[in-house]
């Protein structure tokens, strides 16, 4: 429980909270900008600006967060032992967070004359195969995901383009058929303003399993890890060595507004 207790642990959640508005304010303004445009190259746009923001905040906030953006690819990165459950937990409730207020700040600046808000439907097709949409959607960004950010790679430095192209991609494919959500918190955020909750369920259940069924198909079957199970227990309930306890970040309850003065020394007696 030490590490709610990090300054780290709470940068990360904001930024998770604050790239989410970017985010969601982005693509929900290319989505509703131009109601007359039922043509093609409205999908286009709409997915170059989810896909480029999602690159975008990748850069910026990637060595604070990691910037998953997604509860999806947060529960994947879970799956995959990543990191630990309670990260997790406020990763999600702030990426949630952050899909309501940057919804609600689209909501408040859009013309009068629209009253869209990019709210995520099925067209045309059942809720059943609209789950099927949207778990392949996800499958395959959680998948690259996982891929570029394995340590055992090294793709000098593309991993945002990566994945800004795999959210690209997906709306490209997905958006006649179900809005393209691949992203429960960005499905979740324009619903609750709008109060529309129409066949919502599949934009959390197609994204939440496929992030499992990718972390578990990239972890067991395509690339196994061979880490010891104590230490993914270990990640998991974020439980460090009596080391990595010495040299952790300063916490919460030893400051009062600044930094500890002294610095922490660690002796280490020779074999």
């Amino acid at each position: 429980m030490s590490e709610i207790k990090k300054w780290a642990f709470w940068k990360a959640a904001l930024a998770e909270c604050l790239g989410m508005i970017i985010f969601i304010f982005i693509g929900l303004s290319a989505a509703i900008g131009d109601r007359n445009n039922s043509y093609p190259d409205q999908e286009i746009k709409v997915s170059f600006a989810f896909g480029l923001a999602i690159a975008t905040l990748a850069q910026s906030i990637g060595h604070i967060s990691g910037a998953h953006l997604n509860p999806a690819i947060t529960l994947g990165l879970l799956a995959s032992c990543q990191m630990s459950v309670l990260k997790a937990f406020f990763y999600i409730i702030a990426q949630v967070l952050g899909a309501v207020a940057g919804s609600a700040i689209v909501y408040g600046i859009r013309p009068k004359s629209t009253d869209s808000l990019g709210v995520n439907k099925l067209n045309g097709i059942s809720p059943i195969q609209g789950f099927g949409v949207e778990f392949l959607l996800t499958l395959q960004l959680v998948l690259c995901v996982i891929s570029v950010t394995d340590k055992r790679r090294d793709i000098s430095g593309f991993a945002p383009l990566a994945i800004g192209l795999s959210v690209g991609v997906g709306h490209l494919a997905g958006i006649s058929y179900t809005g393209c959500g691949m992203n429960p918190a960005r499905s979740l955020g324009p619903a609750i303003v709008q109060k529309s909750f129409d066949d919502h369920w599949v934009y959390w259940v197609g994204p939440l399993s496929a992030g499992v069924v990718a972390a578990l198909l990239y972890n067991q079957l395509l690339a196994p890890r061979d880490e010891p199970l104590s230490e993914k227990t270990r990640v998991l309930f974020s439980c460090g060595s009596s080391l990595q306890a010495e040299i952790r970040e300063p916490l919460l309850t030893d400051v009062d507004g600044e930094w500890p003065k002294k610095p922490v020394s660690i002796h280490v007696t020779p074999a």
